[in-house]
């Protein structure tokens, strides 16, 4: 085994700010209604635009008719595939940070329809209302042609992915021979799982405000996780240089993934400010939030191979899932199962199928939200033909190297995440045999399975500048799109430098700070934090310089180990009464400000010889009607390994966020599509079902201490994915062992329990 590397400048564990529950420094601003999102800026002169959506599935537009709509007092245009603007040529124009291989969907490009729902004009009025009535009255003619838009249908018409842009990895080489072993097992367990197509839905629907100024240059207010990523399209597509666009957002409500790529909103509304040199906003309705990426359709099939005593001989998960006819969406589903486990003959495989629909888009844990619940469905399968204890089977098989690469972990407590969930959940009064615990009608059942996500980190870069008032701002153009971002990056810098958290202020969301990745994947604290500390340790070495300054020398000229910040102060750590005040030391050395920008770097020969993930275990509860079939979740627990945790509040809630997401993910979310046509049926919040207060039970989130020198120089994990990916297996395992009924098909419905009986 590789030996864990020492890491210089690890954040050591201290008294300071990280590791409080510290509320958001932001949440006044949303409470009160002072936070302002995409569609809330007011801008003189604003324009509206509405869009205008195609009502086939593929085909061509052959007569479009605007009159009626340009005739009405107000209208001040419309915009087809007949009066757009030249644009960009070539498909690498269009593509953004986190678009896969292909041709990305040019709005208004011509007349050729790829999907339904996709735009076909834009109208552009005085008022919102009236450019919503008037695109009721552009008329336009189709030749339809035929579409393909069931994966059930097309699931053998599949073709192979290779590696793609966005870090996805193909499945690793098959290891032994696992048809072999699965035939030659004691205990087989082979079965399909499908999980449906799921849309976004964030509470904000996505808009684009573009402030068109008097000398040209655009301002923007986009619904994004990424104002570099928005504004390097913007430019790209419109031949403009970074200097003509600014692109903020400061506060997003919700986006889940939604807002990684930027969608046709921004370019509509860019097109428009342009060609008409007016400001003008689009804003997109509920039923278009289905227009563009999603969560993909998936078919899976695992099988599992053991002996008697429960250790794994064989292990295969295949995946088939949808992609768009022109970009080659991919994500990681089946490599999941081959690092969780130890086994010694496994195959994976990954296949896609290209359907008439938009390109699926990254949608909170992507790959591991679909592929995890397979593979622990699967395992509790296995455990119930075995007749053992499901987390009995799963430690059996625990693994401190990932199978997969042969590294080590940089941390795994996921025996831990196990052990302190269940003493917590109550486990060992779960009577194994299904149907065996009631009260009155109601069936009662319990589940566990097994989580894992990435513990990514990118290039960021940060800049801070320290007044002699000792208030500090730091800034990077970084997102806060409700995970705290704001709050934990304010915590990191009042650390390092000992400050006051109210005299510290964290910017973002401006494409004029330093640079930053899009946010997403649960990363942003591991990439932007790193940054943080990176730029505030350079102010601590600047202080330290001017502290020597200071007459009488109370330091001593001791080095930067030998002293600490702590309440606006440098402190000699030997004799803390000797300190020097950080407004002091400025003055000694004749600075008013000290201003600093930093780069913070993956610790790449670190993690190329580790495999870093964080992981969880996860305990529900459900209570089934036995009668009626109706499934109410009554507990659910999550136990997280994230490495060190910034903040024990918010990282809370984003695991409560994610838990509740998974709840939907196993019971109630699915996109409908009439085949017949090509469309969705349930595009609006009253058919597409998200869970609610009276959906969602007690959720208990538990931290398990980890350490990991590997991860980065905070030590810290992001928790945003992870509280997803092992809840809809959870439940499902709680059903069955409720009711006896294995349903493989997510969601679990109604009538799929009822069926099963």
């Amino acid at each position: 085994m590789i030996p864990k590397p020492s890491v210089p400048g690890l954040l050591p564990p201290g008294d300071g700010p990280i590791g409080r529950p510290v509320s958001r420094v932001d949440g006044r601003l949303k409470v009160t209604g002072a936070a302002r999102y995409a569609a809330e800026y007011a801008v003189p002169g604003l324009l509206h635009g509405y869009v205008v959506s195609s009502a086939i599935a593929r085909g061509r537009i052959v007569r479009i008719d605007t009159a009626a709509a340009l005739a009405l007092p107000g209208v001040v245009a419309v915009f087809t595939h007949e009066n757009r603007p030249r644009l960009a040529w070539f498909d690498r124009k269009w593509q953004d940070q986190d678009a896969p291989k292909g041709s990305p969907l040019r709005p208004l490009y011509d007349g050729t329809i790829l999907h339904a729902l996709q735009p076909v004009a834009l109208v552009v009025a005085e008022s919102f209302e009236l450019a919503r009535y008037a695109a009721r009255l552009v008329e336009v003619e189709y030749e339809a042609e035929p579409h393909r838009t069931d994966l059930q249908a097309h699931r053998d018409d599949t073709y192979t992915p290779g590696k793609e842009k966005g870090g996805f990895e193909p499945p690793p080489k098959p290891r032994g021979d696992p048809d072999r072993a699965l035939a030659e097992s004691e205990v087989r367990v082979d079965a399909t799982y499908t999980q449906a197509m799921e849309h976004h839905n964030p509470m904000e629907m996505h808009a684009a405000t573009v402030h068109r100024h008097d000398d040209g240059t655009l301002t923007v207010y986009d619904k994004t996780q990424g104002v570099l990523n928005t504004q390097t399209y913007i430019c790209n597509v419109f031949g403009l240089s970074k200097a003509a666009v600014r692109v903020k957002s400061p506060f997003v409500g919700g986006a889940f993934g939604s807002g990684l790529r930027p969608q046709h909103q921004l370019f509509l509304a860019v097109m428009a400010a342009l060609e008409l040199k007016r400001s003008v906003r689009v804003e997109l309705s509920r039923p278009q939030m289905f227009s563009f990426g999603h969560r993909p359709e998936t078919i899976q099939r695992v099988a599992l191979g053991a002996d008697r005593d429960g250790t794994l001989r064989a292990l295969i998960h295949e995946a088939v899932q949808e992609s768009s006819r022109n970009e080659n969406y991919v994500e990681i589903v089946v490599n999941w199962s081959g690092q969780q486990y130890a086994c010694d003959n496994v195959r994976l495989a990954y296949e896609l199928v290209r359907l008439d629909v938009h390109t699926p888009l990254d949608q909170r844990a992507p790959g591991a939200a679909t592929g995890v619940p397979a593979i622990e469905i699967a395992m509790d399968e296995l455990a119930h033909a075995l007749r053992m204890d499901p987390i009995a089977l799963r430690l059996k098989n625990h693994t401190e190297v990932d199978p997969n690469t042969g590294h080590p972990f940089s941390s795994k407590e996921l025996r831990a995440c196990f052990e302190q969930g269940a003493a917590r959940f109550g486990w060992a009064r779960r009577d194994p045999a299904p149907r065996s615990m009631r009260e009155g009608r109601e069936l009662i059942g319990w589940g566990v399975a097994a989580g894992t996500w990435d513990a990514m980190q990118g290039q960021a870069s940060a800049r801070a500048v320290l007044g002699v008032d000792g208030k500090l701002t730091v800034s990077s153009a970084t997102a806060d799109i409700g995970t705290g971002t704001y709050t934990v990056m304010t915590q990191i810098a009042a650390d390092v430098l000992g400050l006051p958290l109210e005299d510290v202020t964290f910017r973002l969301g401006d494409s004029t700070l330093p640079t930053a990745p899009i946010e997403g994947g649960s990363w942003t604290v591991s990439t932007v934090g790193s940054a943080v500390k990176a730029v505030c340790d350079r102010l601590r070495d600047r202080l330290l310089a001017l502290a020597a300054e200071v007459e009488g020398a109370p330091l001593g000229g001791a080095d930067a180990d030998a002293v600490a910040f702590a309440d606006g102060h440098l402190v000699l750590k030997a004799d803390p009464s000797r300190r020097v005040p950080i407004a002091r030391a400025m003055r000694a050395g004749g600075v008013h400000a000290i201003a600093e920008e930093a780069m913070a770097l993956p610790y790449m020969l670190a993690r190329a010889r580790h495999s870093v993930r964080s992981h969880s275990a996860v305990f529900a509860e459900v209570r089934v009607d036995e009668d009626l079939g109706t499934v109410r979740v009554t507990r659910l627990l999550s136990a997280v390994a994230a490495g060190r945790i910034i903040n024990p509040k918010t990282a809370a809630s984003q695991v409560l966020g994610g838990v509740v997401w998974g709840l939907g993910m196993g019971l109630e979310e699915e996109t409908l599509t009439d085949h017949r046509l090509g469309r969705i049926v349930n595009h609006d919040l009253a058919e597409y079902h998200v869970p609610v207060n009276a959906d969602v039970p007690a959720i208990d989130v538990l931290f398990v201490e980890e350490h990991d020198e590997v991860v980065n120089a905070l030590g810290a994990k992001g928790v945003g994915e992870i509280g997803v990916v092992g809840v809809p297996a959870a439940l499902s395992n709680a059903i069955f062992h409720a009711t006896g009924v294995r349903v493989r098909d997510l969601p679990i419905t109604v009538d799929k329990i009822l069926a099963g009986r």
